[in-house]
């Protein structure tokens, strides 16, 4: 498995983005907040962002560990495999 260098940036028009640095492909995630919200936040707006980033990047790495578990456990006589929703 390859390993790739990830970034935070602030898109042309505001949005907050994670994507693979150096590339200029399609982010991974991006992250609009309303007028609103902005406005809130104030100069928190990338901080706000990057808790969110963090908080799903946790997310998808235990859903990844969670699917390798689900891999050994239907390895095992006589399991059945869980399903997670």
């Amino acid at each position: 498995m390859s390993v790739s260098l990830l970034e935070i940036v602030v898109l042309p028009n505001g949005d907050i983005a994670l994507q693979r640095a150096n590339e200029k492909d399609e982010p991974l995630i991006s992250i609009s907040f309303s007028e609103e919200v902005q406005e809130f936040l104030l100069d928190a707006k990338m901080d706000m962002a990057k808790v969110m980033i963090d908080a799903g990047v946790e997310l998808f790495e235990q859903l990844g560990s969670d699917s390798m578990q689900m891999e050994e456990d239907s390895l095992e006589v006589g399991s059945s495999p869980r399903i997670l929703h």
